[in-house]
């Protein structure tokens, strides 16, 4: 097993430099886990930073070789759980198969008093059968 932490080139990178945003841990077999670091977007409405959130994860996952799909674990932070149905309707968008398993959690405030959500995610990278 290889841990390799990560902050890709080809995606956006992290607001801060005391985190990386990927923790890939390598199997022998060429699987991997992807912990991906809270993502959080800009954006006037919830909407709209969930959509940036979903879309810098995919750019996450894509420079390890994954896809919203291999997504297995999602933990969501929002600081106003009535609004969950706004959040749910747009990561229905971009999480389209079998949903992953799920936490969510309302939190008084996120370290950017701007923020209204922040997403992390778990993702399996098959190796070689």
């Amino acid at each position: 097993m290889r841990i390799t932490l990560d902050n890709p080139a080809a995606a956006p990178q992290p607001l801060s430099p005391y985190y990386s945003q990927v923790a890939r841990v390598q199997h022998a077999d060429g699987s991997a886990l992807l912990f991906l670091s809270g993502q959080i977007a800009e954006g006037a409405t919830l909407a709209e930073q969930s959509r940036g959130v979903f879309e810098t994860i995919a750019a996450l996952l894509k420079a390890h070789g994954a896809t919203l799909a291999d997504v297995i674990n999602i933990r969501t932070y929002l600081t106003d759980i009535s609004r969950l149905d706004e959040y749910g309707t747009v990561r229905r968008q971009f999480l389209t198969g079998t949903p992953p398993t799920s936490m969510t959690f309302e939190v008084p405030r996120l370290f950017r008093p701007e923020a209204l959500i922040e997403v992390e995610v778990v993702a399996a990278v098959r190796g070689t059968e």
